[in-house]
């Protein structure tokens, strides 16, 4: 599928699944012309979930989505979130081993970029942060750890992210964080949105 192309997909009685190479682009098309006809846009990593709203024409809204292309969305600037970090997670030399790069190179590479979360999934908070220096690009861990801590900062496949709870997880851990990535009294209960900019701030513990 090429850049401007949408293949939209039946999902039940009030949801379609649009397959789309630029899901972020395409969610703010969406929410730019059927503002008033969807309940929820969702995207993920190539895909942009679209529940059709009460009352609205669930067809109409098929047919529009389907000529809908993706747009510019730019970075979501007034969701700016900052997240200080102590670098000292249980991989920090293995990654520094596979990249060949020294720690204090590992961590400055980590803290340097903006990232842009994409989407999230996996558990409630988890975001999956585009951004992350190229250097540090490495697969998921060859076994999974079967629990890994809430608040532990990790990087695999391209992406970087915050575990919001304590689960198991094969991503390679740098460090940890006290800011809360999921708070259920909070609107949004997620510290971090599709679309928002996120920088990580290295802290002394």
């Amino acid at each position: 599928m090429d850049g401007a192309r949408v293949n939209v997909i039946d999902f039940g009685p009030r949801a379609w699944l649009v397959e789309v190479t630029d899901p972020l682009g395409y969610t703010a098309a969406v929410q730019a012309a059927l503002a008033s006809e969807v309940d929820e846009v969702v995207p993920a990593a190539a895909t942009v979930l679209v529940t059709v709203g009460p009352g609205a024409d669930r067809g109409d809204v098929g047919s529009q989505l389907a000529s809908l292309r993706p747009v510019d969305a730019g970075p979501n600037e007034t969701r700016m979130v900052e997240i200080p970090v102590v670098y000292d997670g249980d991989d920090l030399g293995s990654i520094a081993d596979a990249t060949g790069l020294a720690v204090t190179d590992v961590v400055a590479r980590h803290s340097a970029p903006t990232y842009r979360c994409a989407f999230c999934g996996f558990a409630p908070g988890f975001a999956y942060l585009t951004g992350l220096d190229c250097a540090l690009e490495l697969p998921r861990r060859a076994t999974p750890r079967t629990r890994i801590p809430a608040g532990a900062v990790a990087i695999a496949a391209g992406y970087s992210a915050v575990y919001p709870s304590a689960s198991p997880g094969g991503w390679h851990l740098l460090g940890r964080t006290d800011a809360p990535m999921w708070r259920t009294g909070r609107d949004p209960p997620a510290l971090v949105v599709p679309g928002a900019t996120v920088r990580f701030v290295e802290f002394d513990a």
